[in-house]
């Protein structure tokens, strides 16, 4: 095991991986920009380096400090939390080749996985389902014939990237005409697929160590989303049969083997409520947001685990022994106007009283007196909640959130307690474009 390491990130998630670190008995390293010097990830861990400016282009996106941070603090391994800089391939390499352990699958893996036509080939060579779709357009005329053949409506994806990042969707020939000016297919490489519009977006968790021993964790349900920005999960998914969770599942696993993925990652497919059929979407080949609800079902420490397999440490446990128990759900508190276009809210946090009691917990990365800057995600905190069955769930997140008051910003509690109270969601009946139709 490792005896120091370095986080390079910030807010909940550095939180979350500094408590990790404290149960290993690891020292932690933070990172901050000038916007986060009094902030709680730097308060927390054990020590903490400057590494820039505000601006994430020169702090949290800059490899050259962050890695001369590790090796002055002395930390044996780098571990990069999501976003920023954890599905980029040449920081991977670039920590690997200082001699420091990468935690997460090395940069070959984030190169083939981030790319998204080279993903699809390697999941159709392995056998897993594709929606009907294209290779990487070279231009309008293309990107024309190849929506005509796979049919309306479309979705038109960048082959870089992630988190919905510049994805969108077309109903007819006529949008795709209007919207081809403006999507800069000459310098941006698109494919386009068809879009299943009554879809739910279900992700299953892997486990693999680098002793070819992977197993999967169950999955979780992501469909509330607005602009392809998940806001609320839940596991296990309200609608899969048994035969279908153990479906999904063996497809996750086989993806992950047929790339020889190493260390944790979600393998995320969409799920036609029509056909009942999954269909792959991509690898994620980092932690997810949403880790901890799969976490809460399980009782497996998924960013404990993380820092052991990049340590070469044995993974045994095997899938038989996976068990899950009851429902959780997570409510991404943002800060954001949801009766604004969800514009974001930074600015101080005047109070803040997170709620606690029975089966509650909340992954924070901030208190009263934070700050919530411009230049990062709007991501507050995450409120999870247990209960032995969905309702039960329900019940406690509402309890919850009456509880959760945070003043002096806008945030998406009060969207959070809408969404609980409709008889839809309740039901268990939703889907991808569930927020969209919710907020409109």
């Amino acid at each position: 095991m490792f005896n120091k390491l370095l986080i390079a990130n910030r807010g909940e998630i550095a939180v979350r991986i500094i408590r990790a670190c404290r149960d290993l008995g690891v020292q932690s390293v933070a990172v901050y920009s000038a916007a986060d010097v009094a902030s709680l990830h730097v308060l927390l861990a054990d020590e903490a380096h400057y590494i820039g400016p505000a601006e994430a282009s020169e702090s949290y996106l800059n490899i050259a400090a962050i890695i001369d941070a590790a090796k002055k603090s002395g930390a044996e391994a780098i571990h990069p939390g999501y976003g920023f800089l954890s599905e980029n391939a040449a920081f991977a390499a670039a920590v690997t080749d200082a001699g420091l352990a990468w935690v997460g699958p090395p940069a070959d893996t984030i190169n083939l996985v981030g790319n998204k036509d080279s993903a699809r080939a390697a999941m159709r060579a392995a056998g897993l389902p594709l929606i009907p779709g294209s290779s990487v357009l070279s231009g309008p005329e293309e990107a024309l014939s190849e929506a005509d053949r796979v049919g309306y409506p479309a979705i038109f994806k960048p082959v870089a990237g992630g988190g919905g990042q510049g994805m969108f969707v077309v109903n007819n020939r006529a949008e795709l005409i209007e919207r081809l000016d403006t999507i800069g297919l000459a310098k941006d490489a698109f494919f386009v697929e068809r879009y299943v519009s009554d879809a739910r977006h279900i992700e299953v968790q892997i486990v693999a160590d680098s002793f070819g021993h992977c197993i999967h964790l169950g999955e979780r349900e992501c469909s509330l989303q607005r602009r392809h920005q998940k806001i609320l999960e839940e596991a296990p998914s309200s609608a899969l049969t048994d035969s279908l969770r153990q479906e999904v599942g063996a497809l996750a696993t086989t993806a992950a083997k047929s790339i020889d993925y190493t260390n944790v990652g979600t393998v995320e497919f969409i799920f036609d409520k029509q056909t009942r059929q999954f269909y792959f979407m991509e690898i994620n080949p980092r932690i997810q947001v949403e880790h901890a609800i799969t976490e809460i079902i399980t009782g497996f420490d998924i960013v404990r685990r993380q820092i052991r397999i990049a340590a070469k440490e044995h993974f045994n446990t095997k899938q038989s022994n996976i068990e899950f128990y009851g429902h959780s759900l997570e409510c991404r508190i943002n800060a954001e106007d949801p009766e604004n276009s969800f514009m974001p809210s930074p600015g101080t946090i005047d109070y803040y009283h997170q709620p606690g009691g029975p089966f509650v917990r909340i992954d924070s990365g901030v208190a009263a007196g934070s700050t919530i800057p411009m230049y990062y995600d709007s991501l507050i905190s995450k409120l999870i909640v247990y209960g032995r069955t969905r309702g039960d769930a329900i019940r406690h997140a509402k309890r919850a959130l009456a509880e959760y008051k945070i003043t002096g910003i806008k945030t998406t509690i009060g969207l959070h307690r809408q969404v609980l109270e409709n008889p839809d969601f309740c039901r268990g009946n939703t889907s991808t474009r569930f927020i969209d139709d919710f907020v409109s």
